[in-house]
């Protein structure tokens, strides 16, 4: 089953070395930016295409890795070429399948699967080497003509997608269409708004005295250590803190000391917080925490 990479960017690049890597035959790359294509293929040992039908000529599988806003056109194009019988799959995390329009049509007769690395992918050239621990989700609603799903085709053509990232040593997890954005969010939740968050309690730590330097030499390990009890702990097992306690004056003067906007950063997070302690300590009582953490008013 060979994979062929349309787009040669970030992701396309550490996909293709990670295949490669795990005896997974790759036909090699596609670009616009044919640079970059060259440079995916030297890199992942692969062929570099100067022609998008050579690629699809040699290909099983085809991987559009290319950003969200070009998917869509590139399948249009993929449909005026001879793409009868492919796997065709993107690797959005926003988008579903059904951006494949008309992909099961006699014509075509495709299956089209939005495949993502739940992996905040930041490196040409070293990402690959993380994915052996990363989760993938896997997403179809490829349907017949008449609108049904082609549940037993369907079925089978994932379970071979789900077969290849199985053999790569990954966990799949399966979503519906319809949770795509969700899911998305979540991720966005998990990674890029951490940054965002670290910034936050950077900056405050500035106000301090701190250099921005050892604000975030502090809030690094600090981060990491909090993290990783999650691995042997549930949220709950692992939460510590002013509000876990019941601290209604800690907390209180923490309010008092922050910005509007960070305010309302810590208030929100902590009413999230608040939901774990109840459950760690369903015998203590919350009532005034939760009444601070509801107000919106300045301290």
């Amino acid at each position: 089953m060979e994979v062929g990479f349309i787009g040669a960017g970030k992701v396309g690049f550490s996909l293709g070395r990670y295949f490669a890597g795990h005896n997974i035959r790759v036909s090699g790359y596609y670009s616009r930016n044919p640079q970059s294509a060259r440079e995916a293929a030297d890199f992942t040992g692969t062929g570099f295409y100067a022609s998008i039908d050579d690629l699809i000529r040699d290909s099983k599988v085809i991987f559009i890795t290319t950003p969200d806003d070009v998917i869509g056109q590139i399948w249009e194009q993929l449909k005026a070429a001879n793409i009868y019988d492919r796997i065709v799959c993107h690797c959005s995390g926003v988008l579903s399948s059904e951006i494949f329009s008309d992909i099961s049509a006699p014509r075509y007769r495709c299956r089209g699967y939005s495949i993502h690395p739940l992996l905040a992918v930041s490196s040409r050239l070293h990402s690959y080497k993380e994915l052996s621990n990363t989760l993938f989700t896997i997403e179809s609603s490829t349907k017949d003509c008449a609108g049904s799903p082609l549940q037993e085709q369907s079925d089978s053509q994932t379970d071979e997608m789900d077969a290849m990232l199985h053999s790569c040593g990954n966990q799949v997890i399966h979503l519906r269409s319809g949770d795509k954005a969700k899911y998305h969010a979540a991720a966005v939740m998990a990674s890029n708004l951490v940054l965002g968050l670290a910034q936050t309690a950077a900056q405050e730590l500035q106000s301090c005295g701190f250099s921005r330097e050892d604000a975030l030499g502090a809030l690094v390990p600090f981060m990491q250590m909090n993290v990783a009890h999650l691995e042997n702990h549930t949220p709950e097992e692992a939460l510590t803190g002013p509000v876990e306690r019941g601290d209604v004056q800690t907390v209180y003067t923490h309010l008092g000391k922050l910005t509007a906007q960070n305010r309302e950063i810590y208030r929100l997070l902590s009413g999230k917080v608040l939901d774990l302690a109840k459950k760690k300590n369903p015998a203590r009582d919350y009532h005034e925490m939760d009444q601070i953490l509801k107000c919106k008013e300045d301290l």
